[in-house]
């Protein structure tokens, strides 16, 4: 057995308990809240976020980097998706400029470090976090990490330059994997 197709094993094994909780975001100050999981669509990643005015933002950068057909594909993916009022976090004309032809490599890279090869519910996280002392690094399709870890219960991801961001909500099934939603863009190295 390879060791990609070992550690994917490893990582799904791994995980396996319940998220109970989700965190709001106020000025990186993180309350528990119950979360709402398991919706189940017939839709790919990207009509599903596409469906949702929430991720309008996210779907013009996706369509921008030209990710539209990778992210309809067979997957499984796992998309931590940030919901406008993530993107209007950012310092005032970030997006704008990421949306310029000339940005459309550092828009891919911050995209695709919200990705990651296979599908990994919430049950899935908390058990690979639990079972790494608290932290567990995750490999995004960028091939940047980004650090989950629990924070009364909640997972809170890290990114590489120390933001961090909150899952909000969990389990948005499609029909290629799943979305979890998150309050603040994360962004590598």
């Amino acid at each position: 057995m390879n060791f990609n197709r070992f550690f994917f094993s490893l990582v799904f094994v791994a995980f396996s308990s319940a998220l109970m909780a989700q965190c709001t975001s106020n000025n990186n100050k993180h309350t528990t809240q119950k979360v709402k999981t398991s919706w189940t669509h017939d839709k790919d990643i990207i009509d599903v976020a596409a469906s949702d005015n929430n991720f309008s933002t996210l779907v013009t950068a996706i369509k921008t980097a030209q990710l539209v057909k990778v992210l309809k594909g067979d997957g499984p993916f796992t998309v931590f998706a940030p919901v406008n009022a993530a993107f209007a976090k950012l310092p005032t004309g970030t997006v704008k400029s990421l949306l310029e032809p000339a940005q459309k490599a550092t828009l891919t890279k911050i995209l695709t470090y919200h990705v990651v090869a296979g599908e990994f519910k919430a049950t899935d996280v908390i058990s690979a976090i639990k079972a790494s002392d608290g932290v567990f690094s995750i490999k995004t399709v960028s091939g940047n990490i980004l650090k989950a870890s629990l924070n009364n219960g909640t997972v809170i991801l890290t990114d590489e330059n120390g933001g961090v961001s909150a899952i909000t909500q969990t389990d948005v099934q499609a029909s290629n994997g799943v979305i979890h939603v998150i309050d603040s863009v994360v962004l590598p190295k």
